[in-house]
């Protein structure tokens, strides 16, 4: 009989390697830095008039580093400012916690419950807790971006361009802690609702019962131009506000959110003397699988690793 293995609680660097040779078996090197990723569900980070709000927290670990403290992008999920599915985009955005990033899908109030702002302020509120909370995450508290999809990109510009400004500090659930980010990546975002042409295939735009109208409260923003242009991102931007940088990623052939809402952003964010940079990606819809390539993901996690200061 074969010498028995010791039981006990054996570290990494005690326990004996395996060395036999195993004639046909392959072994391949391993590192000890390959990235995995694991998913948090359900994580409550706020309670706003008795709504309780949740993360799904994806974060990154490695056999080296089970501690460390990583990046983060906060993840807006767009739903036209209806209720979110925010199980949806976790495989997809997961690819860029495999890249290093702490990636946090937030929960909003949806527009049945709550009108604007407070799909901002629950942005605002996420980044806080993150921020307060960033240890038991492995969040570097100091490196915190803010992204968002469709209506989830104009909640992110949003809340990357206010910050602490005090604009939506009605809701704040974490008083005296920062919502500033290093930056802003926007994807498709909904970011114009002053544009009567922005939005190609819904036939009710700007209409009481419209997303955006019912964004506003069920206003007719037709009627009301004034409530479009307050709930409009680029309505905010002026050169004396510094805003982070920010990436905007919007498809050729967009059919919900015109791309000439990003185009104009762009060209705006320049104007006024802001670092903005904006991908088009060719033949691109509403969404899909485009906006995460492993290409793109790691375009963007480099925009994130240019800005971490």
């Amino acid at each position: 009989m074969g010498k028995t293995m010791e039981i006990k609680e054996w570290s990494y660097e005690e326990f004996p390697d395996f060395t036999e040779n195993v004639p046909g078996a392959e072994r391949r090197k391993t590192t000890g830095d390959e990235i995995g990723v694991q998913l948090r569900r359900d994580v409550a980070y706020a309670c706003v008039n008795g709504v309780s709000l949740v993360l799904q927290i994806l974060e990154p670990f490695t056999r080296n580093n089970p501690d460390g403290a990583y990046p983060c992008m906060v993840f807006v999920q767009g739903s036209a400012w209806m209720e979110q599915d925010v199980y949806r985009p976790c495989a997809m955005v997961g690819r860029l916690a495999s890249l290093g990033f702490v990636t946090a899908v937030v929960q909003y109030r949806h527009s049945g419950i709550a009108p604007f702002p407070a799909q901002i302020q629950d942005a605002l509120n996420a980044i806080r807790f993150l921020r307060c909370h960033g240890k038991k995450y492995h969040v570097n508290p100091e490196q915190i971006f803010v992204a968002g999809c469709s209506s989830g990109g104009h909640t992110a510009m949003f809340a990357g361009m206010t910050q602490d400004e005090g604009a939506w500090e009605k809701e704040n659930c974490y008083p005296g802690i920062s919502a500033r980010v290093k930056g802003i990546i926007n994807y498709y975002g909904a970011v114009d609702l002053a544009d009567e042409e922005g939005y190609p295939s819904t036939v009710n735009h700007q209409m009481a019962d419209s997303p955006e109208g019912r964004l506003m409260g069920g206003v007719n923003l037709r009627e009301n131009p004034e409530l479009a242009r307050k709930a409009s991102v680029t309505s905010w931007i002026v050169p004396e506000r510094k805003i982070p940088p920010v990436l905007i990623i919007h498809g050729t052939k967009e059919r919900t959110v015109s791309v000439k809402q990003s185009v104009r952003l762009y060209r705006k964010l320049k104007a006024c003397g802001q670092e903005a940079e904006l991908i088009l990606l060719e033949g691109a819809d509403h969404g899909g699988a485009e906006y995460w390539t492993e290409d793109l993901c790691r375009r963007v996690a480099d925009f994130m690793r240019k800005h971490l200061g």
